[in-house]
């Protein structure tokens, strides 16, 4: 049951990925969660450093930005990006990665997911056996919403370092 929410890997940030292996893996798609992924949550902060990656990543996958939150503030980095975007998702229910892949012709062996909750972005991706990454929360303040999957993520971190199955701050790809 615990392995629902372990991700195929785990980075520091999105910097940090392995885009070239995923590339090489068949993956064609990227699905970034938004809030505490590429910008701190109810914030909006857009970054110079995170569009030159996602541009450079435009050449060789498609880029979804995949949201909980609503299209009123998902768009805004959709357009700064020019990317598409899937907003109220309802992570971590499958049927908006099952309309993803129907919607744009995936399969799910072609598809990653990257986010920063356990719970929600990892344990979602799960579900549709698309390949998930985990990176770190980029900053402490979250969603409000937010609050209690972080306290059960905790549990679920001490499980899988008890297991030796992810650590904290021990990434791998």
């Amino acid at each position: 049951m615990i392995k629902r929410f372990l991700p195929d890997m785990y980075q520091e940030s999105i910097f940090t990925i392995n885009y070239k292996k995923l590339k090489k893996n068949g993956i064609k798609c990227i699905l970034f969660d938004v809030d505490n992924t590429i910008t701190p949550a109810r914030e909006e902060k857009f970054y110079e450093q995170t569009k030159k990656l996602i541009n450079k990543l435009k050449k060789d996958f498609k880029i979804i930005l995949f949201s909980n939150n609503f299209p009123k503030r998902i768009k805004k980095f959709g357009d700064y990006y020019s990317v598409d975007i899937a907003c109220v998702s309802l992570k971590p229910f499958s049927f908006k990665y099952r309309y993803i892949l129907n919607k744009y012709g995936y399969k799910n062996t072609e598809v990653a997911a990257i986010g920063d909750q356990l719970l929600t972005d990892i344990q979602g991706g799960n579900k549709v056996k698309i390949t998930t990454i985990l990176v770190n929360p980029i900053s402490e303040k979250d969603e409000r919403e937010t609050w209690l999957n972080r306290q059960i993520e905790k549990k679920i971190f001490k499980v899988f370092d008890k297991r030796k199955l992810l650590q904290k701050g021990k990434y791998y790809d």
